[in-house]
């Protein structure tokens, strides 16, 4: 029966893009739902981007693991990048009218700056999506009792399918549902825990001590490592296609950022159930542990009645799946209108929306491949937010606060910042590589400015 609740799941996205299809007449209509979603639709769409894998099955094994403080780069890091877009990022981006984020760099910088942007961009997602099909599968397998890469390729199949048909109107109408589906799951089998457990008092007593510290010691390198866990999403996924997308497809400036800040709000306060939900977990069933990332899928199946775990997995289905379909169509979208147009000005609307489809099926095998081949959603997903952070989030920000800045400054920066933090990988430097990166990134935005200086009446 939960076999067949899942499956029947999966074919309804399929209806929704299929339905959702008839919407689309334009690349607008694809990549930005025609800037008409309304508060609602554009809340729900911005909560699900990162609400998937890495909040259900991922963060809970590290907060079980390592306490409070292992889980400072999401949920809190997370929501923390929302607030920022919400507060300093989104009205201007939305009075821009531009597709893509980087069409900013075009304007900005210039035609260079776009181009090594988008090439830049859009690696960084591999590791997202890839983390987002790796935890699909390991959920289909366990409910389904297929092979891994069976169930990995089928999930692909369905998103990639629904994203295809329907593009964002698809996605936010999805989310819409999925958001609902998320909250009531999450919160019901979060009831009945809490009422196993006897409440919150238990659980406290039995932690260890400093498990719920929300400060680092105070020491040098913990200030520095708990720095780092709070930018890596809250700042490396400002640069961000998905983001940048739900931003431009609400219908007025003044939603887009409501939207984004209610987002924030509410990512923050369901994505604590999770935790929540594995702390008790781990508190019941302690066998559970060996488990690792599934825990608590593997406590519902357990020790849930079906109905609950019907619930349960639709929730955790719907979380994987909008997160997945908004990273895959990102890249796409990029590579369409950022690369393909930098070399062919004159591609036709249709032409574009054509290119963008056939993306999302390229840059989806690509990632099929990473899924296989890799193991942990929570270190997959940290890659990712890392690489645009070291890359991206300087020139973007500064492009919008820094008068001085010019297309020089953005080039070294960008290149500065990436190969910096590949070698301080590589060599498994004594501070967290991203810190270094984002470091040189700042650096090489400065070298450009001293180095090209814009003259006053030029600056923007």
């Amino acid at each position: 029966m939960l076999a067949f609740s899942i499956l029947v799941y999966l074919l309804a996205n399929l209806g929704v893009g299929l339905w959702a299809s008839k919407r689309i007449s334009t690349t607008q209509d694809f990549v930005l739902a025609g800037r008409r979603l309304p508060l609602v639709l554009a809340a729900s769409a911005t909560f699900a981007t990162w609400f998937g894998s890495e909040t259900i099955m991922g963060a809970p094994t590290e907060f079980v693991e390592n306490g409070l403080l292992g889980v400072m780069e999401d949920p809190f890091g997370a929501s923390l990048c929302l607030l920022l877009v919400g507060l300093f990022f989104a009205r201007r981006f939305y009075k821009m009218n531009i597709i893509t984020f980087c069409d900013f760099f075009r304007i900005r910088y210039g035609r260079y700056a776009e181009l090594i942007s988008a090439i830049l961009i859009i690696p960084s997602y591999f590791s997202w999506i890839a983390a987002q099909l790796l935890a699909m599968g390991i959920v289909l397998k366990v409910v389904l009792g297929w092979s891994l890469t069976y169930c990995i390729l089928s999930s692909s199949l369905v998103v990639i399918l629904y994203t295809i048909w329907g593009g964002m109107w698809s996605i936010s109408i999805t989310d819409f549902v999925q958001t609902i589906m998320i909250i009531v799951g999450l919160l019901v089998v979060s009831a009945v825990l809490y009422e196993k457990v006897g409440g919150f008092t238990p659980l406290i007593e039995a932690a260890p001590k400093g498990f719920f510290r929300f400060y680092p010691d105070f020491t040098f390198k913990a200030s520095v490592e708990y720095f780092a866990a709070w930018i890596t999403i809250g700042l490396g996924s400002i640069p961000q296609q998905d983001v940048f997308q739900r931003v431009m497809s609400a219908k007025s400036a003044d939603v887009s950022v409501k939207a984004t800040l209610l987002s924030s709000l509410m990512y923050l306060t369901v994505a604590l159930l999770p935790l929540f939900i594995g702390l008790c977990g781990h508190h019941l069933y302690p066998e559970s542990d060996k488990d690792g990332q599934m825990i608590i899928p593997n406590m519902v199946l357990q020790h849930m009645n079906l109905p609950l775990q019907i619930i349960f997995f639709g929730a955790l289905v719907s979380a994987i799946l909008s997160t997945t379909s908004s990273a895959i169509m990102a890249p796409a979208v990029v590579l369409g209108e950022n690369i393909f147009k930098f070399f062919n000005p004159k591609l036709t609307d249709q032409q574009l929306l054509k290119i963008i489809r056939i993306g999302i099926i390229a840059i989806t095998a690509i990632c099929i491949t990473l899924a296989v081949t890799r193991e942990s959603i929570f270190d997959l997903v940290a890659e990712s937010s890392a690489f645009s952070l070291v890359s991206l989030f300087v020139p973007l920000a500064a492009g919008i606060y820094w008068k001085q800045t010019n297309e020089q400054g953005c080039i070294i920066s960008m290149v500065l910042g990436l190969v910096t933090w590949i070698i301080c990988v590589s060599i498994k430097t004594e501070y967290p590589p991203l810190i270094y990166g984002l470091l040189a990134s700042l650096g090489g935005m400065v070298i450009g400015i001293l180095g090209f200086p814009v003259p006053a009446s030029k600056r923007s």
